[in-house]
């Protein structure tokens, strides 16, 4: 990589933000297409984050993506909104055009991409989705507009359920419910797909969401964590002989909707999986 005056500069803030496998991604990516960029990791503690947006227009830095605490609070120090970031409240990318700073949330159309590429119809299908955070907005606000018929919400806090299906309900057909073993049993009855937007599942000790051996033959099963690949929801998703996906497909695709923002080029995909792949499996998992 060949820095001079010319380099535009991109980055992220988050607090944490030296796990970021951002930087990594998008340097690839600028190399690979022949953007003369560079994209590096900006540590922001909470009560600082006004003063690194005014840095970012005093320093004509290109763009940002923004990652946790500050994808909501981010909103306020910005001069325009995408129509994705504004309805569901987060902006994980920005895009500095002359001082003008315009939020995006691409998590939704990352997913959605991902989806795409493994070939999951969407059109007129029944998904079960566990989890209400600020994943799960993203992805519940992407399968309503893939076109799922209904989207069935689960989530161990209710109250965060009811809030989640509030704001998605204005997209399609909405219903929420509390995590009970017996109620997941009916509704895996009645669905297509399903779909994990929670932790559970990251360590080797977590409790199951609900009996995986309930899991009908034939649905979708999607799981957004990316590390481990294979969750045990991924892992008796495809004992039971369903296409299983894991979500390092919507790592790499909201990073390349982040990256198509920025430059108006397409984004080389297949470079920026490869290389998350070989650092978070040490080749294709």
């Amino acid at each position: 990589m060949k820095i001079t005056g010319k380099t535009s500069v991109y980055g992220i803030f988050g607090y944490p933000v030296k796990h970021s496998l951002s930087p990594l991604m998008q340097n690839a990516a600028f190399e690979e297409v022949g953007v003369d960029a560079v994209y590096v990791p900006f540590e922001v503690e909470p009560e600082n984050l006004k003063e690194a947006v005014n840095g970012v227009r005093a320093l004509g830095v290109k763009g940002l993506n923004v990652t946790v605490p500050h994808k909501e609070r981010i909103i306020e120090h910005l001069d325009y909104l995408s129509e994705e970031a504004e309805l569901l409240g987060a902006v994980n990318t920005v895009k500095n055009e002359n001082g003008e700073l315009t939020g995006y949330n691409t998590d939704a159309e990352g997913f959605l991409r991902s989806l795409v590429e493994e070939g999951v119809e969407l059109e007129g299908k029944k998904a079960l989705m566990f989890g209400a955070g600020g994943a799960g907005r993203a992805v519940g606000y992407a399968l309503l507009k893939g076109g799922v018929s209904f989207l069935y919400v689960v989530n161990r806090n209710f109250q965060r359920a009811r809030e989640v299906g509030e704001l998605l309900g204005k997209r399609g057909n909405v219903l929420v419910f509390p995590l009970k073993e017996s109620t997941v049993e009916t509704l895996l009855k009645e669905v297509d797909m399903i779909v994990n937007t929670t932790s559970v599942g990251m360590k080797p000790d977590d409790p199951h969401l609900f009996d995986y051996s309930k899991i009908p033959e034939g649905v979708t099963v999607v799981d957004i964590i990316y590390n481990p690949p294979e969750t045990p929801l991924l892992k008796a998703a495809k004992e039971k002989g369903c296409k299983a996906v894991n979500g390092l497909g919507m790592l790499v695709y909201q990073g390349a909707v982040a990256f198509e923002i920025w430059t108006g080029k397409k984004a080389p995909v297949e470079t920026m999986r490869e290389v998350l792949e070989r650092e978070l499996y040490g080749g294709t998992p």
